[in-house]
């Protein structure tokens, strides 16, 4: 299978789990990866970077409209939707909530379900609610590969609960077995 880009959900209990996966990708890592985290709103600095000191790929918040090149890690900001928009560039939105949080998991999985079809590997981790869940599917509806956490090692198993309930997913994977799955799509 021939991907172009991963993306990642999470929320309580997944920043960890988002450093060391990160930390694992080489610098030379050949897709884009889109990270959706639930995250403070009003605080705007500080997760960029702190993602950058473990990963080995650059980490960037988009600005609307921006193009998405391979090989970056870019992060939704805080308290904006982050969409994929044809023409393989970014759109940001403070358009209301979705389950209560902007960014919303299932607005940016929907997003890169519809752009990239069957060429996208969507993952969803430890979280706090149902975010995630619908988008994982619209994913998966669109030929692409939805990869769960394992519910029995997330701290706050209910988003993952909700991905595995909304659709049929390829994967239920520890964190190093969704590593070594990331690493083996090179």
């Amino acid at each position: 299978m021939n991907y172009k880009a991963v993306i990642i959900g999470g929320s309580a209990g997944s920043f960890q789990v988002v450093t060391k996966i990160l930390a694992s990708l080489p610098e030379n890592y050949p897709l884009s990866v889109f990270l959706c985290l639930h995250r403070l709103k009003h605080i705007r600095s500080g997760f960029v970077e702190a993602l950058s000191i473990k990963a080995k790929m650059p980490v960037e918040e988009p600005i609307d409209k921006e193009p998405i090149k391979n090989g970056k890690i870019y992060l939704a900001p805080a308290n904006y939707h982050m969409y994929v928009e044809l023409g393989n560039k970014f759109a940001l939105s403070t358009e209301e909530p979705i389950n209560h949080s902007r960014p919303s998991i299932d607005l940016s999985f929907e997003s890169v379900a519809y752009n990239y079809k069957k060429k996208i590997v969507g993952i969803i981790l430890s979280g706090a609610n149902r975010d995630g869940a619908m988008g994982l599917k619209a994913l998966k509806d669109a030929g692409g590969t939805a990869i769960v956490q394992d519910p029995k090692e997330c701290q706050v198993p209910t988003m993952t609960t909700a991905s595995i309930n909304a659709t049929n997913v390829d994967y239920i994977l520890k964190t190093d077995e969704i590593i070594k799955f990331l690493l083996n799509l090179r």
